[in-house]
């Protein structure tokens, strides 16, 4: 383990603007029994960071998203979902995880990511990094594939399924794509047209551009109609839906929630907002999809920890491509397709 004791971390201590976010230095945690200590080389500044930092939550959802990110000022003050790294030490009773393993992480609603040093327990959802990718590639696998996974197996998506994917530009969006089309699918993407190659070079097989058309206006329906921007409730898509099918709110308010149960029973389409519990499986299975070159990492801009403000500005923007990549630490270069990073 390092012998240095305080590390660098991404800290905010007041909910607001990007400006809230700067660089502290806290004490390197200490695995506990059953924990893992990652030296972090890479994290993604997502769409979730910036909920949490700027509380900018759906309608409905400001007091439960309280409990969990704090009432007066952040109860989490490292951001960061995600995390790639190289374990630096194991707690008392790890078998599966030691010193040098190069992995990736999902941290959750506990976040943490954005530190040089991260710990987790290990049996969470932590898995080993692909070998064909470099960490900075690989923690893009984490965030919108887990959230995509997870809302898939909601469903049932095979060869012909008809999926469209609304917002399929975006972290879970372009995750999505790349998972209903290894299931079989028919993938209709919603983007802009300047992200047209971008889907397509990821399997989508049309793409509608949103700034000229309505989706929900041709007179098409889907199968399976995947809801990443939070402008689709079912109201507006019911008639898009096929009989049986299914409408999955990755983006949803309190009354869209609310409202979901009941407009499942009475259509006989599945209308959920519900991602289930990811599991470290579920993380191995997309490092398998990496691995064999069925799944790709999907970066917009790479970022330094250290310009984590711009970073937040970025993603505040809207208007980010797959992931934003925020390099931690590498104490050597992490550019080419190696099995090690250190």
């Amino acid at each position: 383990m390092t012998t240095n004791t305080t590390m660098t971390a991404a800290v905010y201590r007041r909910f607001g603007a990007p400006e809230e976010v700067h660089l502290d230095q806290r004490a390197i945690p200490s695995p506990k029994p059953g924990q893992v200590l990652i030296r972090v080389h890479a994290s993604t500044v997502s769409v979730a960071d910036h909920r949490a930092r700027s509380r900018d939550i759906p309608a409905g959802l400001g007091m439960l998203a309280a409990v969990g990110l704090g009432v007066f000022r952040p109860s989490r003050p490292i951001l960061g979902m995600d995390a790639a790294g190289v374990i630096e030490a194991v707690g008392a009773g790890v078998t599966a995880f030691a010193p040098g393993d190069r992995v990736i992480a999902m941290m959750g609603g506990s976040f943490g990511g954005h530190a040089e040093y991260a710990c987790l327990p290990a049996d969470g959802v932590i898995t080993r990094a692909p070998a064909t990718m470099t960490l900075g590639e690989a923690v893009t696998l984490v965030f919108g594939g887990i959230t995509a996974q997870g809302f898939f197996k909601k469903v049932a998506i095979g060869p012909g399924t008809s999926v469209l994917v609304n917002g399929a530009s975006g972290a879970v969006g372009t995750a999505a794509i790349q998972l209903a089309k290894q299931l079989g699918a028919d993938v209709t993407a919603v983007t802009s047209g300047k992200n047209t190659e971008l889907v397509t070079s990821l399997g989508a097989d049309r793409v509608i551009d949103y700034t000229r058309q309505d989706f929900t206006a041709g007179g098409d329906t889907y199968d399976v109609i995947v809801d990443c921007v939070g402008n689709a409730p079912f109201g507006r898509v019911e008639a898009s839906i096929n009989p049986g099918g299914a409408l999955l709110l990755v983006i949803s308010d309190l009354w869209s929630m609310l409202r979901s149960r009941g407009q499942s029973r009475r259509s006989g389409k599945l209308v959920t907002w519900d991602v289930g519990k990811p599991g470290a499986d579920d993380l191995a299975h997309l490092v398998s999809l990496a691995d064999s070159g069925r799944y790709q990492a999907v970066i917009d801009r790479t970022f330094d920890l250290a310009d984590i403000v711009e970073a937040h500005r970025y993603v505040d923007t809207g208007r980010k491509r797959g992931n934003v990549v925020l390099h931690v630490t590498h104490p050597e270069p992490d550019t080419t397709h190696i099995p090690t990073d250190e």
